[in-house]
């Protein structure tokens, strides 16, 4: 039975799932973790440990593998000369067309399916490199019925083959297809997309926004997810105020993401839903947004998320303590609240956190070894790569 004896360890284990705050989330100092095969078998102080240790970690923290339960994996290509453009002045709203979205899926359409994946295998290895242990693939460059299918199959089999824990979401309405209205492509998502796509998902994620859809064309998908099974999921409020967060919320998503102009009812409804407040500090910072009002969240109730929104557009970004550094910086998250919003929280979207996203007996021994005496290091020095290892399943899978 493998053990580590480390000078601190984070749980980040929670009576309430998703957790409302981080209050009782203190470091254990001078702590054990033990495992046998893939399950934790010990996480506590040493004092109450009492097998041998395999090695000593000293000036070590030990944590949660995180969770990244926003991406828009698999996609093929990047789209850095719209970023020049948009620090040139041009507005995300500007590029979408002939860039944005569109662009991602014709991108997608031009490449084999071995293209996409070989694309993709080395970001999965970096988001490891990075302590990610667990993930959320996203379909929605595909804009037609057979390629949104053909997403979602390149999307499961990514999961099946990546060393993480993976899902897949069904982005069914990411954009409006060129040949399509709005009430037209919602149509034959909710009539044929969902219902054939169904067996290869384990969600399904409406984009609100007024260059995409609206809150009525939500609750058709709503109907049709729970139709099929699948849990909700709602971009909601990035680029301006549109009700999705309040829906989100009345309909039973497991979260709302990105929120950067959710309204004063959006964060009341936060406040006592289970949907989690799904942050995404690195395209808040890429696009120039505003950043969502957190302390608002915060004091409301709501449980928070971190997420990488890893995509070619607006988020390139594939590493979560990037994200959680970008997150304490921009939006004043405290460091033991954003590595609950970075692990526990988010395995509870994925549908993950009965055996993901804490360290605790019975649960996969995912975690993360990280440099320095307390968690705080993390996001106190942004652009440095704190993770000196990253366990799946028990089993290093870097060094």
């Amino acid at each position: 039975m493998p053990s580590l004896g480390c000078s601190t360890l984070l749980t980040c284990a929670s009576a309430e799932v998703p957790a409302r705050s981080p209050a009782t989330l203190e470091p254990i100092r001078d702590a054990v973790l033990a495992w046998d095969g893939e399950t934790i078998t010990y996480a506590g102080p040493r004092n109450g440990w009492d097998g041998g240790i395999d090695e000593e970690l000293a000036g070590r923290t030990i944590a949660p593998g995180f969770v990244d339960a926003h991406t828009h994996l698999p996609f093929f290509g990047w789209r850095d000369d719209e970023y020049e453009a948009r620090l040139a002045g041009r507005s995300y709203r500007d590029l979408h067309g002939a860039g944005g979205i569109p662009r991602s899926a014709r991108q997608l359409a031009g490449a084999t399916d071995d293209e996409v994946l070989e694309f993709c295998r080395p970001l999965l290895t970096e988001m490891a490199a990075h302590g990610t242990t667990a993930l959320e693939l996203k379909t929605g460059y595909g804009l037609s019925l057979e390629a949104e299918l053909r997403h979602a199959r390149l999307a499961r089999r990514l999961a099946d083959e990546a060393p993480q824990s993976a899902t897949v979401t069904l982005l069914v309405a990411h954009a409006i297809p060129d040949s399509m209205t709005a009430d037209d492509w919602i149509s034959a998502v909710c009539a044929e997309l969902i219902p054939a796509a169904a067996e290869l998902a384990d969600a399904v994620d409406v984009y609100v926004e007024d260059i995409a859809f609206t809150v009525s064309h939500l609750e058709r998908v709503a109907e049709a997810a729970a139709a099929a099974t699948l849990p909700l999921r709602v971009h909601a409020d990035q680029l301006g105020p549109s009700g999705a967060t309040e829906a989100a919320a009345r309909l039973g998503a497991r979260s709302a993401d990105h929120l950067n102009h959710v309204s004063p009812e959006g964060i009341r409804a936060l406040g006592t839903a289970p949907a989690v407040a799904m942050l995404l500090p690195a395209s808040t910072l890429m696009l120039g947004a505003p950043s969502p009002p957190v302390e608002a969240l915060r004091a409301a109730g709501a449980a928070l998320g971190v997420a990488t929104d890893c995509n070619p557009g607006t988020s390139p970004v594939a590493s979560m303590p990037e994200a959680i550094a970008i997150g304490c910086a921009l939006y004043r998250l405290q460091p033991l609240e954003a590595f609950l919003a970075a692990t526990l929280n988010p395995a509870w979207v994925l549908g993950l956190d009965d055996r993901l996203g804490s360290l605790e007996p019975g649960k996969r021994a995912d975690f993360v070894v990280l440099d320095g005496e307390h968690p705080r290091m993390l996001p106190y020095r942004p652009g440095h790569n704190p993770v000196i290892s990253t366990f799946i399943g028990g089993v290093a899978s870097t060094a």
